[in-house]
């Protein structure tokens, strides 16, 4: 049986975007597996949360199938990244969080002397290995319209409306100032933003 994730950010024992984890993970089971009960992950991590009383940012992970396999929590430490490598791949399909990353780990070296990779597929940019992206052009940010996997952070930037879609192609990048890197534990007000100039083909 394949198993999935959800990673989850907790900030001072608060649990972040607890809302679209559950919807993801719940439609998730649904889809795969043909599971119709609802997980309410914040029954099953809170207590777990209120032991971490340090003032320090964790990831939580947990593992799923048709019912919750694992759960950790470990500190977490944002990224430097800096460089970013396009590579193209037409057939990648990963629309769900799957543990199993091999097909994004095998892109991921290809990156060269970059941090990470940007993934283009059928000529639009998607995702990094490991997040969302955005772009902005100088008023306003825009996200890829397909994503390899649509984010938790991403959807409730688009739900608050701060960021609208758009289909970006490598071409189009030379219109834009910077990009901005988000995930679950990677916030749009985090601003891990990359130079367009640093995206390498």
């Amino acid at each position: 049986m394949c198993l999935l994730l959800e990673t989850i950010r907790i900030e001072n024992s608060t649990i972040r975007n607890l809302e679209y984890h559950n919807k993801r993970l719940n439609h998730s089971r649904k889809e795969l597996f043909n599971c119709n009960d609802r997980i309410n992950l914040a029954e099953i991590i809170t207590s777990e949360v209120a032991t971490k009383k340090e003032k320090n940012l964790f990831k939580c992970r947990i593992t799923y199938a048709k019912q919750i396999e694992k759960i950790e929590f470990m500190p977490y430490q944002m990224p430097a990244i800096s460089l970013l490598k396009l590579v193209f791949d037409d057939q990648l399909d990963y629309a769900y969080k799957f543990s199993d990353r091999s097909c994004l780990n095998e892109l991921f070296e290809k990156r060269g002397n970059c941090d990470d990779i940007l993934i283009v597929k059928r000529g639009l940019i998607t995702d990094t290995s490991y997040a969302n992206v955005l772009f902005f052009n100088g008023k306003e940010w825009l996200t890829p319209t397909h994503p390899l996997l649509r984010g938790t952070q991403r959807a409730s930037l688009l739900n608050r409306e701060l960021v609208r879609v758009a289909d970006i192609r490598p071409e189009d990048l030379k219109h834009f100032e910077k990009a901005r890197i988000i995930n679950a534990m990677i916030r749009f007000e985090d601003a891990l933003d990359i130079n367009i100039l640093n995206i390498h083909s």
